[in-house]
């Protein structure tokens, strides 16, 4: 037994598909703005937008999560490889004296 199997029709089913899909890009925004601010404290202290080791260390935050929730880890790895790169982009936009 699902936590959803009271749903029972599609309309109402996509209708919190959606939902839930707002919420996602609603956190993304939040994620993109602690980019922002890391990219600040980065120029302050002189770091690199890239930082192997934790691009590295947040991957495994996310093969590990995604396994813990019964997700697939590689497809995730994928997910986030991306994130990872548009932030590093992002911030080395911002290093760079830039706005998007």
């Amino acid at each position: 037994m699902s936590q959803f199997d009271d749903i029972s029709g599609m309309e109402t089913l996509r209708a919190r598909i959606d939902a839930l899909d707002a919420a996602l890009i609603a956190l993304f925004a939040q994620r993109r703005a602690l980019i922002d601010r890391a990219a600040r404290i980065k120029a302050g202290s002189d770091l690199p937008a890239r930082i192997d080791w934790r691009v590295e260390q947040v991957v495994a935050n996310a093969r590990r999560h995604a396994a813990d929730a019964g997700l697939d880890p590689e497809l995730f790895e994928n997910i986030w490889r991306q994130l990872v790169e548009a932030a590093i982009a992002q911030e080395d936009r911002h290093l760079r004296g830039d706005r998007p």
